[in-house]
């Protein structure tokens, strides 16, 4: 893998990590769930970047259970993001 795509995917993963982080902070200020489930929802979308960028990359044979935990993540996620934009 190039370190290119190394450095960008370890930016992606800190900014997702980061906006988590904020949007929980605006849960605990506020009290407002809706910033929570959006905390959730980046949280395991970047858990699953994460995953993707350095578990799954250095395997040689890709076990096909963890693209499964990946997309479960991603699916959790975005279920979590979409749940709040509705709460």
């Amino acid at each position: 893998m190039s370190t290119v795509l190394v450095a960008g995917n370890l930016l992606a993963i800190a900014l997702g990590y980061f906006i988590a982080y904020q949007s929980y902070r605006g849960y605990r200020r506020n009290d407002s769930s809706t910033m929570l489930f959006i905390s959730i929802g980046f949280l395991l979308v970047s858990t699953s970047q994460a995953m993707d960028c350095t578990v799954l990359s250095f395997l040689s044979d890709p076990i096909p259970a963890a693209s499964y935990v990946r997309t479960g993540f991603i699916l959790g996620g975005m279920a979590s993001i979409s749940y709040s934009l509705y709460q």
